[in-house]
């Protein structure tokens, strides 16, 4: 059973056991074993959940298309009271959204919630979803839009991070959208290094 091979069943405090597994359900293709981790996730035993969806997001680093089909699994997930199970699918939904961007667009609200009720990895994996989304031109003013809006009102301490990330993806029909954001919130920033770096995010787009 796969359920014994995961690291709180082992009484293992690290993630090794769970990343191999992962590799091995990758190697194997093996269905059966998502199968099984998926219906750990749905289940009440939340070491069980955190462990499954840690091999879950791992196999979709890897393999997305393995786990690309249980999209709306991971969607369920997100309103988990369990935060790990939370930002987990959050980071699972960021491994498959190039494969199912029609699935994730649909479901944009959902995320968005998701990110402002979840902690900051939550956020930073929906951020990374927008920066993936911004690359399919049919999409583009939707992740955009969303990205002005996630740039507006994260916490300063995150803004350079995600100007860096989101930068490389902004056409210049958006350029000056971003650049106006980014420069409304330049005097909130309090820590001089993370202002330097939006400061050449800008200089950059200019």
């Amino acid at each position: 059973m796969i359920k014994d091979r995961l690291a709180s069943v082992l009484g293992r405090r690290d993630e090794e056991p769970n990343i191999q597994l992962a590799q091995e359900i990758v190697q194997n293709k093996d269905k059966n074993a998502i199968e099984e981790l998926l219906h750990l996730i749905q289940g009440k035993q939340k070491d069980l959940q955190n462990d499954s969806i840690k091999v879950l997001y791992e196999i979709g680093e890897t393999s997305p298309q393995l786990i690309s089909a249980y999209w709306n699994d991971f969607m369920e997930a997100l309103s988990s009271k369990n935060n790990r199970l939370q930002w987990g699918a959050m980071t699972a939904l960021k491994t498959i959204s190039l494969l199912e961007p029609d699935h994730i667009v649909n479901n944009l609200i959902k995320l968005e919630n998701a990110a402002e009720q979840g902690s900051v990895i939550t956020r930073d994996n929906y951020v990374t979803i927008l920066t993936n989304i911004l690359s399919l031109s049919r999409y583009q003013e939707l992740a955009f839009n969303a990205v002005i809006k996630q740039l507006l009102q994260c916490p300063t301490n995150q803004l350079a991070m995600y100007a860096e990330l989101v930068s490389p993806k902004i056409t210049s029909a958006y350029s000056k959208k971003f650049i106006e954001t980014l420069s409304g919130r330049l005097d909130e920033i309090e820590k001089d290094s993370k202002r330097k770096r939006v400061e050449k995010v800008i200089k950059k787009k200019s």
